[in-house]
């Protein structure tokens, strides 16, 4: 497998196909999954002529199972020794979910500061802040996390499958096709994870506030989230971020689901190389 070591010595696994002198796509997994679960956009993208990269995030997939770094700061220095050791320039960021957070300080912290970040675009993202506090309370209460982390602890398995058959595809609404098999590749995915980098990982997707991270941002940045996001609320996201972004472009879906890059890729795919081509 194609791995690289961490300056914390972590093994984190990438995939990277395509022409090497084509222009970068880095992809960026949300929370348990794994970069398969690009397999959709990666595809499109390679077809498109690009060269698109994944990476499994520390404690997901088939990256090393660490104890510690299971935060934004971690995420994002880890997706930068990707970045160094494949030597992407003018790479364009997407990510998904918790990897929209990851984008977010990558490209604040590493992406822009090493001028190796030409675009990128947040995808149902949790920035600014999901958890609710005096300063945010359109955020969801802590009650909602502290269940995550009781279904993570008490029975992951079972946890993953129904939220997976539930709400991230909203597979939950009435009259909604359901396909068993987006809901088991979901489910593997999660299960080759960690328990320990899950666990963590809640408190990384809804505590952390990346405000600054997103004000920080001047590259071209695509926002796009559907407005029947049951996981991720827009109001308190793309609503928000779009707000904070110096050179931003927001995109909603009206009835798109969380997992809409699964759902919808037939839409959503044009609309990311169009924004990737302008």
């Amino acid at each position: 497998m194609a791995t690289v070591t961490t300056k914390d010595g972590t093994e984190i696994f990438y995939k990277d196909w395509g022409p090497k002198d084509a222009q970068p796509i880095m992809f960026h997994h949300g929370w348990p999954l794994s970069s398969d679960d690009w397999d959709a956009q990666m595809l499109f993208f390679l077809q498109n002529g690009f060269r698109v990269v994944a990476h499994d995030r520390r404690g997901h997939g088939r990256s090393a199972q660490v104890s510690d770094g299971h935060d934004m700061d971690h995420y994002a220095a880890d997706a930068f020794a990707v970045v160094e050791a494949l030597d992407l320039r003018r790479a364009v960021h997407i990510g998904h979910s918790t990897g929209g957070g990851e984008v977010a300080r990558y490209v604040a912290r590493h992406g822009e500061p090493s001028g190796r970040a030409a675009k990128a675009v947040l995808v149902s993202a949790v920035p600014p802040l999901m958890l609710k506090t005096d300063a945010n309370p359109e955020g969801l209460p802590m009650d909602v996390f502290d269940g995550f982390r009781q279904g993570t602890a008490g029975n992951r398995a079972q946890t993953f499958l129904d939220v997976a058959a539930g709400p991230f595809y909203g597979f939950n609404r009435e009259g909604a096709t359901v396909h068993p098999g987006v809901v088991q590749n979901w489910w593997r995915q999660g299960m080759m994870g960690s328990a320990k980098a899950h666990y963590d990982g809640i408190r990384a997707f809804s505590e952390t506030d990346q405000t600054e991270d997103l004000k920080a941002i001047t590259i071209p940045t695509l926002v796009m989230h559907g407005d029947d996001d049951q996981i991720v609320p827009i109001a308190d996201a793309a609503l928000k971020s779009i707000k904070l972004l110096r050179n931003g472009t927001l995109k909603v879906y009206a009835g798109y689901p969380h997992g809409m890059l699964t759902t919808h890729a037939d839409v959503i795919n044009p609309d990311l190389l169009a924004f990737i081509k302008a």
